[in-house]
């Protein structure tokens, strides 16, 4: 087989399932189910993350012309997005069912969307990974407005689009200014075409540009503006989604353009990310304090979460890697879960949004309520919890590399974080239910559903109980994201090529 073919062989099945969705979709009657597209999408899901976990075993592959490198960094990314994809996908096989007439099209994108990500993950060319941001952009930018029929999802897909487009220019411009200071786009030349350059100032710009557009797909602050609004107005798992799966493939990208093409700058950019990660923690969490909407709660949230995946940037390049790929895992899982359970509270029109509408659920629902507050535990960084054990990883490569203030306003932000989770721990369990709280009714949980928040709640305890395997996983990959110049002839026979 070609090494073409073995190096993307995850994104050809999920392409290709995509494409049979769309195919299938308009030859079904208006009035028939979606489902079977919806489970279609999940065996492709799970066939796409057996192709990676086979790819672990191969060593590094390299594929069209050394644009393309498969490792355990890339395949440590691969698999997290399939498992995010997967979640997705179960708790939204009824989320749409009988509300609109073209789910089938959600399901298709959502495959499309896991696409580009995983093609920005393995990509070593800046343009491939250009590429892939684009494929998966504007397939989130489709999914966030599905909601036809409300102005909130309308705003929220615009506005989305609108500074989408504006950060992707940046990071367009920092590619041209990359190619104009090294001579080329590739991380591994532009690695070694800093050590000669002599436009040292025209490349610190050039990481600058890139920066900015990779910090908004993050919502790292200052390029967080847009966060609050489109994630209230997406709909749930589309928000569980973005907020996860897109976030992972940025932070891999910045990763390795930052440490990999610009590692000889470290000195330089690693100020930038003290900067980033101290602002993005510190308004996160202070924004998250005044909201009474779940949803924008946790979408500020989310900003303080790129905080501290950051605060890994300062670190060492083996610490630093290792955990920020770590806490990018727990991150998702807790945060999938958390929308996983907020989905199956509000349902398709999404009338319970304040944290007043969630008082009682321990007794209505107490089922979805364990959960939720398995979750919200682990946002907050209590022991056993995947969110410790990331937190805990994070701040011991920063104080490893000196830089102990920063991971003492990351101890901070996290007493600050505990106010706002507490609040709506409270309202599930403690705060007496008054006539006019909304009663938190929703969907009932189905099957699919239960599978996808169990699984969320199992990687949430298995992160931080017995973290040691994928520990090792994130290890390997900070060990490999040195780019290589060839294929590597152990792995690939000679007769394949």
């Amino acid at each position: 087989m070609s090494p073409n073919i073995i190096a993307l062989l995850p994104e050809y099945i999920l392409t290709i399932v995509g494409v049979l969705i769309m195919l299938a979709e308009p030859l079904l009657p208006p009035a028939a189910s979606r489902k079977p597209l919806g489970w279609l999408a999940i065996l492709g899901t799970v066939a796409a993350g057996v192709a990676s976990w086979y790819q672990l075993h191969l060593g590094v592959l390299t594929a069209f012309s050394n644009s393309i490198q498969i490792d355990s960094f890339s395949i440590f990314f691969h698999l997290l997005i399939s498992a995010i994809v997967l979640v997705t996908l179960l708790i939204s096989l009824d989320y749409f069912e009988g509300s609109t007439r073209h789910s089938g099209e959600y399901f298709a994108l959502v495959a499309f969307s896991a696409v580009g990500m995983m093609l920005m993950t393995c990509a070593t060319e800046l343009l491939v990974i250009f590429v892939g941001l684009e494929i998966s952009s504007i397939a989130t930018y489709i999914m966030c407005g599905f909601r036809k029929g409300h102005a909130t999802g309308a705003e929220s897909s615009i506005k989305y689009f609108l500074l989408g487009s504006f950060a992707t220019a940046f990071f367009l411009y920092g590619i041209a200014l990359a190619f104009g200071a090294t001579g080329s786009t590739s991380i591994a030349a532009i690695a070694q075409g800093l050590a000669t350059t002599t436009t040292p100032r025209l490349a610190f710009l050039a990481l600058a540009m890139i920066l900015i557009g990779l910090g908004f797909k993050v919502s790292a602050a200052p390029f967080h503006v847009w966060t609050p609004d489109v994630y209230q107005g997406a709909p749930s798992p589309v928000v569980g989604f973005m907020s996860t799966a897109p976030k992972a493939a940025a932070f891999a990208v910045l990763l390795r353009i930052t440490f990999s093409a610009f590692g000889p700058m470290q000195h330089r950019w690693a100020i930038l990310m003290w900067i980033l990660a101290a602002l993005s923690m510190t308004i996160g969490n202070l924004g998250a304090l005044l909201q009474r909407d779940v949803k924008r709660m946790l979408a500020y949230s989310s900003i303080a979460h790129a905080g501290y995946i950051l605060v890994a940037f300062t670190a060492f390049q083996s610490d630093g890697i290792a955990a920020a790929c770590f806490y990018t895992a727990t991150y998702a899982a807790m945060q999938v879960g958390a929308f996983a359970v907020i989905t199956q509270v509000t349902g398709y029109n999404e009338q319970i949004r304040t944290t007043d509408d969630y008082t009682g659920l321990g007794l209505r629902r107490p089922i979805l309520a364990a959960f939720l507050a398995l979750f919200l535990i682990s946002l907050i960084g209590i022991p056993f919890t995947g969110g410790f054990f990331g937190k805990f990883y994070v701040f011991s490569a920063a104080i490893h590399a000196s830089n102990v203030w920063l991971a003492v306003i990351g101890l901070l932000n996290s007493g600050v974080a505990c106010f706002y989770y507490l609040r709506l721990l409270v309202a599930l369990y403690a705060r007496p239910v008054t006539e006019t709280a909304q009663p938190a009714k929703g969907r009932t949980l189905s099957v699919p559903a239960g599978i996808g928040l169990t699984l969320a709640a199992a990687a949430t305890l298995v992160l931080g109980i017995l973290p040691g395997h994928f520990l090792n996983l994130a290890q390997r990959a900070s060990a490999s994201t040195q780019p290589v110049s060839a294929p590597v002839a152990a792995t690939i026979p000679p007769s394949t090529r």
